[in-house]
This record gives structure tokens, C-alpha cells and sequence, in this order.
């Protein structure tokens, strides 16, 4: 079985030169750095989306504990209220002795820390009850949000107020927690409503980990803030509606986004959660600075080494490319040395034997006619002696230059067979056309007036033999040439300084 090369090896224009070649080698450096590149873009970016992924979950578990704590609160004391509710209602229970109703009424759940009082206002604002004594406060409380709500509609179910300072405990910063008291003529009969101190919330939050520019914050539905981390009393009860952030965070029961913060200016990953049943809304908010402060120490460290090898990389290419630029010239100049008389600069016997062997054959295949002119430098071995090798290899060059400019078409070649003889091959041109270039040969040389004093006209001189492939057979182009010397042999013996053609056959 034979085996044959890939095609890639095996074909001449394979692509593998020219990969090697001087821009090969810089394109494909230039090629591969640009790869490196994207491959790194690429990893960076992945990497980019997993910070952002990480820090979404992380602040979506904090959420949900900040969530579940405060609705759990709530409940709690949602549920106080309601039994004090219930207990109003029941005249039996009203009837009793003031430290025994109490006792009734106001269980332990309203005494935890952060809870203030529970208080019955009567349907004039007034306090007529309070969990932590037998004789309440004075005070009137109809111009707050959580008694004009409940005096207004009988469906307003648990209401949180806004944050205010409460006149009871030297303007503490407090929500109020309140319900309706119905009577059962379904008159408004006052309120039942306790008060949580905003320090329930900034404990909440201040045991929060969201990094160094980053915060949370919980506030109501209306537009209230209730706190923030860092904690500022200034902020309380600040309304926040105009803010971007809170128009998305009111789009959907919970979510994600990115946003500037209109208090700081500091854009933030926002992931927040309405509290169900609650008109609060927990956020947590980390910096984007913080959340992609390690990826972009990673990615500038990734990157100084990218760049670091890419530089490293196209210097070592344009070294490498000028190496093989260098090889090339080299090589060339050898191949042409190879192919080429290194007196004359014109092709030397070997490139004229594969010149004729490819000319003959071509001829042959086409029918077309083949010429050749035999040059002869007359008595060059006298002009030698007499003058020196130096003055002959003047005249070399100087016929040299006479031959080749006697030659117009592309495809004629001129070659210095050996000593003082050159040959010229002429494709596709009659016995005609190859006398007149002989003639125009040496006309040229004769022209030069070169002094010969050994030779009788004076001057240096050339004699030409004269061939063409017309009507004549061979086997090969080697036969051609020994006619053409013939020819050479007949213009010296006939006097020199002549031209004459192969006799036919």
C-alpha cells in the first residue's frame, strides 16, 4: 500500500511557508496575543459575574433574617394588641378592679426590650389605658396618623405609623403599632396601639456585614425611612419617594437592581423584600466598589501579566521575523549565487541546461520553434595574455552587458556557458528573429572599440552560431546546442567576428 503526504505538505503552495514567513510569524504572534486576550477577557468577566452573584445571595440571606425578624416581632405584638382589642370589648373585663384588668389585658410580650407601652385611646385621642400603670398618662394623641386612619376607615386592619418622637418619651424616636376599637354598634370606640423604638431596628442592622461603602435600610411603603446602616437620626423618617431606588424597589414584591444612592451618591447593588402583611420593606444594599474590590486587584494583577507576556510575546516575534528575514536574504543570495555567474551577474551553465531541458521540451509539446545563440569572445585566450586577467574580466562584464541588452522579451535568457562563451536561448523565435539578435550581438560588441592588439581588426570581437528548432529532430536540447557550436566553429574558421546559422539536416 502506498502512502501519500497530507496535501498541505505535499501541495506547493502549502500554507506552511507562509505561516514561517517574517509576517507569518508576526501576525500569528499578533493573533495569538489577541486570543490570550479574549480568553482573559473572558475568564475576568465570568469571574466579574460570580462576585456579582455571590454578593446578590449573601444579601439576599441577610434579607430574609432581617425579614423573618421583624415580621416575627410584629406578630408578636400585633398580637398584643389584639387581646387588648378582645379585652375592651368585654364589659366583664372592664368592670374589674384597674391592677387586675391590667393584668388581663397587657400580657408579658409588650414588656420585651425595645417595646413601649400599650396604650387605649378613647375615640377623642385621649389615653384611657396603660400597660405600665394603673393611672395613665395625660395626653391627648388625636392628630396622629394612627388615630386619624383607624377614626376614618374601620377596615385599616394593623397600622404602622410613620416614624415621629414620642411626647411620652422625651421625642424617642418610635413607630406606632396600632388597631381599631369598635363598638358593637360599630362606632368607633378609640385605639389600641403600642409603640417600637426605632433602636429595635438599628440593632437589627447594625449587626449586619455589607462591607465598607455598603448599607441597609428598612423602610415603609409611603416613603418613610425608618433606619439605616450607618445609623443616622437625621435620616429617620426621611421620605424617600422622589429617590429612584425606592420607585424600583416598589415595582416588585422583591428583587435586585443596581442604583446610585440619592442620599450618598454611591452606587449600590440593591436587593430588597416587602415584608408580607407589612407595609415595611427590608433592603440590603452592597457597594459595587466593595462587591468587585478583589476581582479588580485579581484582574489588574491577571492583567499585568497578560500584557507583560504580549509584550514578550510580539518582541520575541519581530526578533524571531527578523531572524527568518535575515535566513531568507540569505538564503536567496545563495540561491542566486547558485543560479548565477558571479562575474557577469547573468545565469550560469546549470540554470542553462535547465532553461534549454524546459524550453526543448515546451517547444516539443507546442510545435513552437526554439533558437539559440553560441557567443564567442574571438582570441580571448590572446586578449588574456597579452593584457592580463584583470583587463579580462572587463571585457567579460562588458560583453555580458552587450548580450543582455540585445535581449528584449521576458522569456529570452542569457547565460555565461563558460570562459569567454555565452549562449542565449530564444523561445518562440524563427531562424529570421535569431539571426537578427546574432547580428545585433556583434554589432555591439564590435561597437564597444575595445583595443585588442592581438587580434586583426584592432578591437575585440565576438563570432555567433546560429540555430533553430525548425523542421529538425532531437531527442533532446542538448542536441540543439551542439549544432549551435558547429554553427560557432564555421563563423571563427570563416574569419571571425561573424554570425553564421546551423546547416539543415
Amino acid at each position: 500500500m502506498r502512502l501519500s503526504l497530507p496535501f498541505f505538505i505535499r501541495s506547493p503552495h502549502s500554507a506552511i511557508p507562509r505561516i514561517l514567513s517574517p509576517v507569518g510569524v508576526v501576525v500569528g504572534a499578533v493573533l495569538l496575543a489577541l486570543f490570550m486576550c479574549l480568553v482573559t477577557s473572558w475568564v475576568l468577566l465570568e469571574s466579574r459575574a460570580d462576585a456579582h452573584s455571590r454578593a446578590e445571595e449573601n444579601a439576599r440571606n441577610l434579607v430574609l433574617v432581617i425579614d423573618r425578624d421583624i415580621s416575627r416581632t410584629i406578630e408578636l405584638y400585633d398580637l398584643s394588641l389584639q387581646a387588648v382589642v378582645d379585652g375592651t370589648a368585654d364589659q366583664q373585663v372592664m368592670a374589674l378592679p384597674p391592677a387586675l384588668r391590667s393584668k388581663l389585658l397587657f400580657d408579658r410580650a409588650a414588656t420585651g426590650k425595645y417595646l413601649g407601652s400599650i396604650f387605649v385611646l378613647d375615640e377623642h385621642g385621649s389615653v384611657a389605658l396603660d400597660s405600665k400603670s394603673t393611672v395613665p398618662p395625660t395626653g391627648n394623641f388625636s392628630d396622629r396618623d394612627y388615630f386619624l386612619v383607624h377614626r376614618s376607615s374601620a377596615e385599616a386592619g394593623l397600622y404602622v405609623s410613620k416614624p415621629y418622637g414620642s411626647r411620652l418619651r422625651n421625642g424617642a424616636l418610635t413607630i406606632a403599632l396600632s388597631r381599631r376599637v369598635t363598638r358593637p354598634d360599630g362606632t368607633f370606640g378609640g385605639i389600641v396601639v403600642g409603640t417600637l423604638s426605632i433602636d429595635y431596628f438599628r440593632a437589627l442592622l447594625d449587626g449586619l456585614a455589607v462591607g465598607k461603602h455598603g448599607t441597609s435600610a428598612v423602610f415603609e411603603a409611603n416613603g418613610s425611612m425608618i433606619t439605616r446602616l450607618p445609623y443616622d437620626p437625621a435620616l429617620v423618617g426621611r421620605d424617600i419617594r422622589n429617590a429612584p431606588a425606592f420607585a424600583k424597589a416598589m415595582s416588585a414584591p422583591q428583587g435586585a437592581f443596581a442604583e446610585t444612592a440619592s442620599i450618598d451618591g454611591v452606587r449600590r447593588l440593591y436587593v430588597y423584600k416587602h415584608l408580607s402583611g407589612l407595609p415595611i420593606i427590608v433592603a440590603v444594599e452592597p457597594a459595587e466598589a466593595d462587591i468587585y474590590a478583589e476581582w479588580q486587584r485579581r484582574a489588574r494583577r491577571i492583567a499585568a501579566l497578560v500584557l507583560g507576556f504580549t509584550i514578550v510575546l510580539i518582541i520575541g516575534s519581530m526578533l524571531l521575523a527578523g531572524e527568518l528575514g535575515q535566513r531568507r536574504i540569505a538564503e536567496s543570495e545563495l540561491q542566486r549565487l547558485a543560479h548565477t555567474d558571479a562575474l557577469t551577474g547573468l545565469n550560469n551553465r546549470g540554470t542553462f541546461d535547465e532553461t534549454l531541458q524546459l524550453e526543448w521540451h515546451r517547444a516539443a509539446r507546442t510545435g513552437r520553434e526554439l533558437s539559440l545563440l553560441f557567443v564567442d569572445i574571438d582570441q580571448f585566450k590572446a586578449y588574456n595574455d597579452y593584457y592580463g586577467h584583470p583587463a579580462g574580466d572587463v571585457v567579460l562584464k562588458a560583453v555580458a552587458r552587450c548580450v543582455l541588452g540585445c535581449v528584449s522579451r521576458p522569456v529570452d535568457q542569457v547565460a555565461r556557458y563558460g570562459g569567454e562563451e555565452f549562449v542565449v536561448t530564444l523561445p518562440d523565435m524563427g531562424a529570421a528573429g535569431a539571426m537578427y539578435v546574432a547580428e545585433k550581438v556583434r554589432n555591439a560588441v564590435y561597437d564597444l572599440g575595445i583595443e585588442h592588439a592581438q587580434s586583426h581588426y584592432g578591437r575585440v570581437t565576438a563570432s555567433i552560431g546560429v540555430v533553430s528548432s525548425r523542421n529538425r529532430t532531437f531527442d533532446e536540447g542538448t542536441a540543439l546546442l551542439d549544432m549551435a557550436d558547429s554553427a560557432l566553429y564555421r563563423a571563427k574558421s570563416a574569419g571571425r567576428n561573424r554570425v553564421c546559422e546551423a546547416e539543415r539536416v
